[in-house]
Formats: structure tokens, C-alpha cells, sequence
């Protein structure tokens, strides 16, 4: 068992590695009554083409298996998983995103019952022609309802309008096209191929007894599954740097209209703490331009031109990253116009080492506090550890940031030529 602490955060994990190479991390919560579980594998609605194991040659997938796959193993032959955490009294859930799947549960009471359920049922796929064909219905009616999402829209727009080959591009959930073509047998690929242990990860924090868990988890892991850890041949296509669409517009039945101003990230290819450095540096960079606190935002939230709706974010991934600038306004396009003069005029003059310390403190601040967060401390270290890394390096790299950093970063992820803006319109 291996074990890292961060004396800044008086936190400390500790990991256990199985020999089928699932690895168990745990943060201990000494007074906490609630736990928390996560069941999570490296694998996103991203990883439609690769090779399956014990096979030499890439498949293609149809676009939303992952997350079809996620609504499945909820199914068993007698019955449904909801239930039967209910009847444990522990809250039960599940996601996918474009990275990676995960099952969840959090309870008061009967931890144990409730971790070995959530091992067990992660590993039993059980899958029919009959009851693949009912999912299909479910999901298709999900697909249409996201469909009439304006929010949901007018953020898959512009990923559309920054990428153009990039999987990061299509809808989690895919088309109701495409989840036609999904059956039992490509569903089983997909299963034997990214749920094997070795490329998944459990991550417990409360207050428990770790080794209590790991028997329970060793005692409960499936024994014939191939204990071979084998490196997965995922094959994603070459995306260029230039954007795809400099405008994307759609009309839905909103009051207001929705826009989101989406920067392409040329600097990828990389995970581990560099690619930490990176998203805290832009998100702490996207403050100092656009955060509540700036000028720029109050000119624009009494000129009226934005509300209170106004924010922005990076998301940092391997094989792709953004940013994206959102909100609503009767005039998104004088939005864009405003936002790309604020980026040019700043970096005329320089930005202000003062605004870089202050946000900086804040964010140290921000992220100490998301450690009395159990479903914090358990998504991001699964995120993190996806990553090649650790949630507990997050705050030394933010601590070890430069305002000469920031102002590299500023010159290369903000031109004039890697920006898409996508609107909703009222019908």
C-alpha cells in the first residue's frame, strides 16, 4: 500500500493496487458520517474507434455506446439496481462523459453492504437483444429531449464549431441514428475491452476501516476475469488547428438569447501535472479578464449587454482543450466583438500582477474549502488519476505558479483566429 500527503492540506490518500491491477484509492474523514464511492473507468463517449482485446484490428463504434453501455449495467436479469441500494438506504448514480464513466453511491449506513452491491453490479453486464432493443426507446426519448435543451445546444454547437474531426465534437449520448446500430455484441466488446480493471479505478472517502473495504472489494471482484493488464489501443482522429466554424446559430424556444464563445487550445498532447499546470493557469486566466471582479464585466453587466449568467471555464483534456465564455444576451455578437477587444487591449498594456495574487489567493482558498466536499474529493480524483496524477499535487502546482506564466499563456490561448461563438436564437 502506497501513501501520499499534503501537509498544506493535512489530507492524505493511500492506494491499493489488486493483482488484476484495479487500483483503490481511500481518503480517510475522520468524523464524517457520510461515505462516498466511485467505481469509475477510463472511458468516454471519445473512444469510439480501437482496437478490442484479444483482436488486432481498430473497430469503429457507434456514437453513444459508452453512455448506452452506463444505462445498462443498471439492468439485471431480476430486476434493477436503483432498488436495491434504496432498500440500503444509500443514494445510487452514474455519468458519462467524454473521458470516462462512473458509478456512485453514497450512504450514512451499511457502507459495506453498499460497496460490495456496487463492486458486483459494475462487473455483471447482462445483456439481451430483447432488452438492448427497449434501451433504444429510453435513450432516443433522453436524446430528443437534450435535443430542445438550449443550454445543451448551444454548448455542442460550439464544439462543432472549434473541432473538426475531434470525437469531442458529437453528443455524449450520440443520435438516434447511431444508437440504432448498437447490439449485445458490441456492447460486450466495448465491456470486456474498458471495463477490465486495470483500467478502472475505486476511490473511497469517509469514515471507514480501508482494509475492512479492500477484502470486501478483493472478495467481491470477479475471478474469471483475464488478469493480463493490457495497454488499450484507443485511435483518435488528427484534428487541425483551425476552427471549424467561426459562427454557429440555431433558433429554440428561449426568452433571451444563449451564447458561448469557445477558444481552441493548440497546446495538447500531454497529461500528468503539466496538463494540471495548464487548465489551473487558463482558469485562473479567464478570471482575471472576465470574473465578476473585473472592469470588463462591470461595464458590460450596467451597460446591460450581459447578466448575471456571464462565466467561463477551461476543460483540459489529452487530446483537446477549450475554453469557453458563455451566458445570455440580446447581443451575443457585440459580446464576441467586446470580448476579443478586451483580449487585444490587454495585451497592449499588460495585465495586473495585483489581479494575478488576489485571484490566485482566492483559488487556494476555493480549493481547501472543496475538501469538507466528499463528491468533490471523489470525482476529481478520479479525473486526476486518469490524468496521471493526483488531486492532492493540485494545490503545490497552483501554489507554484508565476504571474510569468500567465502572461505566456495569455499570448498563445487567446488569438483572434481559434475562437467560435454559437448562439441560440428565440424562434
Amino acid at each position: 500500500m502506497s501513501t501520499i500527503k499534503n501537509e498544506n492540506l493535512k489530507e492524505e490518500s493511500f492506494l491499493h493496487v489488486l493483482e488484476n491491477g484495479l487500483k483503490v484509492y481511500f481518503v480517510p474523514k475522520k468524523g464524517f458520517t457520510k461515505k462516498y464511492a466511485v467505481f469509475a473507468t477510463n472511458y468516454g463517449s471519445n473512444d469510439n474507434v480501437f482496437v478490442p482485446i484479444g483482436e488486432k484490428d481498430p473497430i469503429t463504434v457507434p456514437e453513444g455506446i459508452a453512455h448506452f453501455l452506463e444505462h445498462k449495467l443498471f439492468e439485471e436479469k431480476e430486476g434493477n439496481i436503483f432498488n436495491r441500494f434504496s432498500e440500503l438506504g444509500s443514494y445510487v448514480n452514474a455519468y458519462t462523459n467524454f473521458n470516462q464513466t462512473a458509478y456512485l453511491f453514497s450512504c450514512t449506513d451499511k457502507f459495506y453492504e453498499n460497496l460490495e452491491l456496487l463492486v458486483s453490479f459494475v462487473q455483471s453486464p447482462y445483456f439481451t437483444d430483447e432488452n438492448v432493443n427497449k434501451e433504444k426507446g429510453i435513450i432516443a426519448q433522453e436524446i430528443k429531449m437534450y435535443e430542445d435543451n438550449p443550454s445543451w445546444k448551444v454548448f455542442f454547437n460550439c464544439l462543432r464549431g472549434m473541432y473538426q474531426n475531434h470525437p469531442v465534437r458529437i453528443d455524449i449520448a450520440g443520435t438516434v441514428d447511431s444508437i440504432s446500430h448498437i447490439d449485445k455484441e458490441t456492447l460486450y466488446k466495448c465491456y470486456n475491452t474498458f471495463y477490465h480493471p486495470s483500467n478502472m479505478a475505486l476511490f473511497i472517502v469517509g469514515d471507514i476501516n480501508f482494509e475492512k473495504a479492500i477484502k470486501i472489494v478483493d472478495d467481491t471482484i470477479k475471478r474469471d476475469r483475464n488478469n493480463d493488464i493490457q495497454e488499450i489501443d484507443r485511435q483518435y482522429p488528427i484534428e487541425p488547428k483551425e476552427i471549424n466554424d467561426r459562427y454557429i446559430e440555431e433558433n429554440l424556444s428561449v426568452s433571451t438569447p444563449l451564447f458561448n464563445i469557445g477558444f481552441k487550445d493548440y497546446d495538447i498532447g500531454y497529461d500528468g501535472d503539466k496538463l494540471v499546470k495548464k487548465e489551473i493557469m487558463t482558469n485562473l486566466l479567464l478570471d482575471m479578464l472576465f470574473g465578476a471582479g473585473t472592469k470588463f464585466y462591470e461595464e458590460m453587466y450596467e451597460s446591460g449587454i450581459i447578466n448575471n449568467s456571464f462565466g467561463a471555464q477551461f476543460i483540459a483534456s489529452k487530446t483537446y482543450s477549450h475554453s469557453i465564455i458563455g451566458g445570455q444576451s440580446d447581443n451575443p455578437k457585440e459580446v464576441a466583438k467586446k470580448i476579443i477587444e478586451n483580449i487585444t487591449n490587454l495585451k497592449e498594456k499588460g495585465l495586473d500582477e495585483e489581479d494575478f495574487i488576489r485571484i490566485k489567493n482566492k483559488m487556494i482558498g476555493h480549493h481547501i474549502m472543496n475538501f469538507d466536499s466528499l463528491e468533490y474529493i471523489a470525482n476529481s480524483f478520479i479525473k486526476y488519476t486518469f490524468n496521471n496524477t493526483t488531486l492532492l499535487n493540485y494545490l503545490n502546482i497552483l501554489k507554484d505558479i508565476k504571474f510569468e506564466d500567465i502572461e505566456n499563456r495569455f499570448k498563445t490561448h487567446f488569438t483572434k483566429d481559434n475562437y467560435t461563438l454559437s448562439v441560440i436564437k428565440p424562434n
